[in-house]
């Protein structure tokens, strides 16, 4: 499942793909919620770019988003405080 809820934050289980054209949400892929990201896989830059667009999207402040597992690889762990589930479904426009 791509999305959890643990104790009051969201869960997100990401696919990124880095060195993206442009930062795109592409949608369900598999058991992962796939994004694209414009930095590239170096120096944690792709985190923090996805951090930084998932702040965006959800309406968050980027102090509430953080990667809490996967930091170097492609599938990760994105902790989302300060959403509901059904608030997240609603601004990813994901059912």
């Amino acid at each position: 499942m791509w999305l959890e809820d643990k104790e009051g934050v969201v869960i997100l289980k990401v696919l990124v793909q880095p060195r993206a054209s442009k930062n795109e949400l592409v949608g369900i892929q598999g058991d992962c919620l796939k994004i694209k990201v414009t930095s590239p896989p170096i120096e944690d830059r792709a985190n923090e770019k996805l951090c930084e667009f998932l702040s965006h999207i959800m309406g968050v402040k980027k102090s509430g988003i953080e990667v809490i597992g996967g930091h170097k690889a492609r599938v990760k762990r994105v902790m989302v405080a300060g959403c509901t589930p059904e608030e997240a479904k609603r601004k990813l426009m994901i059912s």
